[in-house]
C-alpha cells in the first residue's frame, strides 16, 4: 500500500513530469465553467457585513460535527460562506484567477456545487456556484437528486439534513494544463486551502461543517452530472446547525 503511494508520489516529482501544453503554446483553457440555467442572485459581495468575531475564537472552537436539525441558513449567510471559500477578487485577462483562498499558480480548478436542503428564500435543489456573478445556478429540483448524491456519499445523512451541502469538483486539465502530473498534489492542496475557510466561515456565523473525503467517486460524479473525462468531486462538506439554540451572525 505505501509503495502505491510513493510510486504516485514519485510519478509527480519535477524530474519526472512531462511537457505542459501551456509549455507547448497551446491556447489555455477557461478559467470558469460555462453553465448553463436560471441564475440566482446571492446578496452582493460588498453589502457583507462579516460577523464581528476573532481569528482567535474561530479557530480555537473549529470542530467536525455530523449531526444537524432542518434549520434554515439566511441566504446572507451562504453568500458568506461561499465570497469565503471560493470568491473572485481579481481575473489577469483569460491568464488567471485571485481569490479568497490560495491556489497553485492561481489556476483555481474547482468548481462550487450545492445540494441545497433548508436556505431561506431558495427552492430546494442542486446548484452551482458562478463567481463571476456571484450567483447561484439552478441544475435540478431537489427530489431528483437527493438520493443519488445520498448514496455517492456512502449514505451519510448528514448531506441531507444540514442547511447546505457542498461538493467541490476539480475541472483537471484547468490545473493540468501548467502543471501536469504534479497536479495531482496541488488538486488535493487546494481543496483543503478551500475547506478549511468554510470551517472559519462556519464558526463565525455559528454554524458547523464536517468535511467529507468519504464517497463513491463514481456515483457522486454521475449524480452531480460531470463530465468525467475532465470533472471529479474531490471534496464535499455539509454546512449547518447542532441545534436550535444556535444562531447564526448573519
Amino acid at each position: 500500500m505505501v509503495k502505491k503511494i510513493l510510486d504516485a508520489l514519485t510519478s509527480s516529482k519535477p524530474n519526472h513530469l512531462s511537457e505542459s501544453d501551456q509549455q507547448k503554446g497551446i491556447e489555455a483553457p477557461p478559467l470558469f465553467k460555462a453553465f448553463d440555467g436560471e441564475r440566482v442572485a446571492l446578496p452582493p459581495v460588498e453589502k457583507i457585513t462579516w460577523p464581528d468575531v476573532s481569528l482567535k475564537s474561530v479557530i480555537e472552537s473549529r470542530r467536525s460535527h455530523r449531526k444537524y436539525v432542518a434549520k434554515p441558513l439566511s441566504l446572507k449567510a451562504l453568500s458568506f460562506a461561499l465570497y469565503v471559500t471560493q470568491g473572485l477578487r481579481h481575473v489577469v485577462k483569460d491568464k488567471a484567477t485571485f481569490r479568497n483562498v490560495p491556489s497553485a499558480g492561481a489556476r483555481h480548478p474547482f468548481e462550487t456545487y450545492l445540494l441545497i436542503n433548508h436556505v431561506d428564500n431558495l427552492d430546494a435543489g442542486l446548484y452551482a456556484y458562478d463567481p463571476q456573478q456571484h450567483a447561484l445556478v439552478f441544475i435540478d429540483a431537489h427530489d431528483k437528486v437527493k438520493d443519488n448524491i445520498l448514496k455517492g456519499c456512502l449514505n451519510q445523512k448528514m448531506v441531507l439534513d444540514a442547511s447546505v451541502s457542498f461538493f467541490w469538483v476539480a475541472d483537471i486539465y484547468r490545473m493540468a494544463y501548467r502543471y501536469v502530473e504534479r497536479s495531482l498534489r496541488y488538486l488535493h492542496l487546494d481543496a483543503g486551502h478551500i475547506g478549511q475557510n468554510l470551517y472559519l466561515a462556519a464558526e463565525a456565523i455559528n454554524a458547523k461543517t464536517c468535511a467529507i473525503g468519504a464517497f463513491d467517486d463514481d456515483q457522486l460524479n454521475d449524480a452531480l452530472s460531470l463530465n468525467t473525462e475532465n470533472e471529479t468531486v474531490i471534496y464535499a462538506a455539509p454546512l449547518g446547525f447542532k441545534s436550535f439554540d444556535d444562531a447564526e451572525r448573519l
